[in-house]
């Protein structure tokens, strides 16, 4: 079992790494073989995938982690289990004793899914990209709301002098000076 909790204080972490360890045991006895859940609880979503074969593995994070990306670390992590360990795990009945040193490694590549998984990444850029384009969009209509403004002005301004110039040679019309 591995754990980051560096974002808690020194005297939470032993709770917080119980209600972890609480968590993880309870969602995986209640998740059946080939299924994915997420859980969530208090601010807190435990991500449990049991394969067929009955190898499990729980990713506990906050709410804003994908849980796309919380499942995709579940497979490979477990895949490279299965691959490195055989069936060892099989007859072993406390999932800590079973030592796994790839594990710290895919922590550390996952505290950021963006970076971990492709797929977030694009979505991420992708939702960058629509924002700017929003703003733009925005800033073009605008843009044409003064346009139609100022065409309203143009028209109104040649109406003007068209009664200016009628009105003018009514004047220059009626009197004629001798």
């Amino acid at each position: 079992m591995a754990c980051e909790l560096s974002s808690y204080g020194y005297f939470q972490r032993q709770g917080v790494k119980e209600m972890i360890t609480f968590f993880s045991k309870t969602f995986t006895k209640r998740t059946q073989a080939g299924q994915r859940q997420s859980v969530s609880h208090e601010g807190f979503v435990v991500h449990c995938y049991v394969r067929s074969d009955g190898l499990a593995g729980t990713v506990t994070s906050d709410e804003e982690y994908p849980s796309r990306v919380a499942f995709v670390l579940l497979t490979q992590m477990l895949d490279e289990f299965a691959s490195t360990m055989g069936d060892v795990w099989k007859s072993e009945t406390r999932p800590e004793s079973v030592p796994f040193p790839p594990i710290d490694g895919y922590l550390a590549k996952y505290q950021d899914p963006a970076a971990a998984d492709k797929v977030t990444k694009i979505q991420q850029d992708l939702d960058e990209t629509t924002a700017v384009l929003h703003k733009t969009i925005d800033s073009v209509l605008e843009r044409g709301v003064k346009l139609d403004n100022l065409v309203e002005r143009s028209d109104d301004l040649s109406k003007q002098s068209k009664m200016f110039y009628k009105q003018a040679k009514k004047t220059k019309g009626c009197c004629v000076i001798s």
